[in-house]
């Protein structure tokens, strides 16, 4: 059982940075300098080299759109639980970016939010553990497309929310609103364990108990989705069943 300790309010600070070249860059700078503060988020307005998933670049336009790392000590947590964390912050980020896009926003495994069958954000979650191997932080990194209306040609299927409601939004605004859902599921994940949280994030997986296409190494084939597990691993079935690790498999999309 967590204690109370475990637990600090996400967003208190909250603070705004002009220009910085990754925000997880500048929370693990904070770390490491030994000036971290649990529940810290740091906003910037400019990214210069944003961090994706798997070592690609998350690209944004200047001031339009969530840029966010939250800095979290996972007291409450243990090692085990990573992919549950992952799963609450991705709930998270579906939470809020529906509540704006509607019900065909989805979560793609592992933590991509969908609307559509188009991208509208991404979590990068880098972890610190100590020489002994406890996990002391997660930097939690947030990328949501708010305003932004063009994209890089690079980029296969990105989508805003202005594009989808045709508004122009404070990213400020829904950066802090975000960070009260962050708190609130954050708070479950600790005090009422994983079950909720992965029950959650199944019931909003993307193309859940449909056929897709998935790639592993030069096979394409096609699969049912079935679920994640809380170790993260995606279950497909189709001739026979089976689970894959993040970055064993690519999806298909479009083709």
């Amino acid at each position: 059982m967590p204690t109370d300790s475990s637990f600090h309010n996400i967003g208190s600070p909250f603070i705004e940075l002009q220009c910085v070249d990754s925000t997880n860059n500048y929370a693990l700078e904070q770390i490491h300098a030994g000036l971290a503060q649990a529940g810290t988020v740091f906003f910037a307005y400019e990214q210069t080299k944003g961090k994706g998933q798997r070592n690609k670049a998350w690209f944004t336009e200047k001031g339009s759109n969530i840029i966010i790392s939250l800095l979290i000590e996972p007291q409450g947590l243990n090692i085990l639980q990573q992919f549950p964390l992952s799963a609450c912050i991705a709930i998270s980020v579906y939470e809020f970016f529906s509540k704006y896009a509607g019900d065909e926003t989805r979560i793609k495994w592992p933590n991509d939010i969908y609307w559509r069958d188009r991208k509208a954000g991404g979590i990068l979650i880098e972890n610190v553990l100590s020489s002994s191997g406890k996990w002391q932080w997660a930097v939690v990194g947030m990328g949501v497309n708010i305003n932004q209306t063009e994209f890089s040609d690079g980029l296969l299927n990105p989508v805003s929310l202005k594009q989808i409601t045709g508004k122009e939004l404070d990213p400020i605004i829904l950066a802090k609103e975000l960070c009260i859902i962050l708190n609130d599921n954050f708070y479950k994940l600790l005090y009422e364990g994983t079950s909720s949280i992965m029950e959650l994030y199944n019931k909003v997986l993307y193309k859940k108990d449909q056929v897709v296409k998935l790639k592993k190494d030069n096979r394409v084939f096609e699969a049912k989705i079935l679920g994640v597990s809380t170790t993260g691993q995606l279950m497909t079935t189709h001739a026979i069943d089976e689970s894959f690790d993040f970055g064993g498999i690519e999806w298909v999309i479009g083709q």
